[in-house]
């Protein structure tokens, strides 16, 4: 029987591998990377968008699916389910608010995919040399303390949970969107704030919560800036 020794050099290239060295960027480049990562997504979905809404008129006029059918008036435009819509169909009322609905949403789900990447690997990182956690609570402060201050470089400002699985995390000086502005209104900011800029947050805080094993739902909610809260629902006896 024989064995084989992995040289040293071997070894101590995997290790580097394993866990590579910390390399620092100045802290402003997150800021802009954001900025632009949203506007170049936003183009992205809108893209996509008017391509799948094109192809799927093509198949109407060829007879290939049906024509989409008429969302009965019970049913409110910003409630409809996909099941009973299609992307022709989901164009909005005259409000236009399903429309702002409809180019946003596509945005905000790439940004949370984005997000709940970023947020697992952070998770991974973070919890390598910890022992492993036996309450939620213990998650949940996890999250605000560790994954807060390697994000956004402070802690949640405040806590607060009904013990039934709803977790309410408050950042009073939320870092993604304190420079954020609109040169249209201040409501033009909350909205952008709302759709766009606190999705991949949201998602961080998911996709930590995946890798830690725990699937749950994030909600954001802005209603003034800099202020960002967001909730956290994780099922029954988790």
């Amino acid at each position: 029987m024989t064995s084989t020794q992995i040289p040293a050099s071997t070894s101590l290239s995997l290790a580097q591998l394993a866990d590579p060295p910390l390399r620092q960027i100045d802290g402003a480049a997150m800021d802009y990377f954001l900025i632009e990562m949203v506007a170049t997504l936003r183009e992205s979905a809108a893209f996509a968008t008017a391509r799948a809404k094109k192809l799927e008129a093509e198949m109407i006029e060829s007879g290939l699916i049906p024509p989409p059918q008429a969302v009965p008036s019970s049913i409110k435009k910003d409630t409809a389910r996909d099941s009973v819509t299609s992307l022709a169909s989901r164009t909005g009322s005259a409000s236009g608010k399903g429309q702002v609905d409809e180019e946003e949403e596509p945005v905000r789900q790439r940004l949370e995919a984005i997000g709940m990447h970023v947020g697992a690997n952070f998770s991974e990182r973070l919890c390598r040399d910890r022992p492993m956690f036996s309450e939620t609570l213990d998650v949940i402060k996890f999250i605000c303390k560790d994954i807060w201050a390697a994000c956004w470089d402070k802690q949640v400002d405040n806590l607060r949970t009904n013990h039934r699985g709803v977790y309410v995390l408050q950042d009073n000086m939320f870092k993604p969107i304190t420079r954020l502005s609109s040169y249209e209104s201040r409501a033009d900011a909350l909205k952008r704030a709302r759709t766009g800029y606190a999705a991949m947050p949201a998602g961080i805080i998911r996709g930590a919560l995946v890798r830690l094993g725990y699937n749950g739902t994030v909600a954001p909610e802005i209603t003034s800036m800099p202020q960002c809260t967001f909730q956290i629902k994780l099922p029954k006896g988790a």
